[in-house]
């Protein structure tokens, strides 16, 4: 894989959520495959994505985490591609996806 390249994103879960708000704002999506923010440029989900989030699968806690779980494997994946040697670790990704929600437990050590 040359510089110039990323890798293509797969075809697992589609980030569409959280929705914008306000409506007339950049939403607060990943930038696949480098999982960065589109409207702030922070390691996605930025904080505003989880308030947003939060909010928007209030009823539904078990469902943002099954949205959440589906995205850590997609930026576990991406990311590994993009720099296998020295990215984030998958309990760095766990810690960044799914840890915050709403199924959260503790870490074993």
């Amino acid at each position: 894989m040359s510089d110039a390249m990323l890798p293509v994103p797969r075809l697992g879960p589609h980030p569409d959520r959280p929705r914008a708000y306000p409506p007339d704002r950049p939403a607060h999506l990943p930038l696949r495959p480098l999982w960065l923010c589109r409207a702030c440029g922070a390691p996605w989900p930025c904080a505003q994505a989880r308030l947003l989030l939060k909010v928007e699968y209030a009823d539904h806690p078990i469902d943002l985490a099954v949205y959440l779980s589906g995205l850590y494997h997609e930026a576990t994946h991406d990311l590994f591609r993009l720099n296998p040697h020295d990215g984030p670790t998958p309990r760095d990704l766990f810690e960044r996806f799914v840890a915050w929600g709403p199924c959260r437990r503790g870490v074993v050590e």
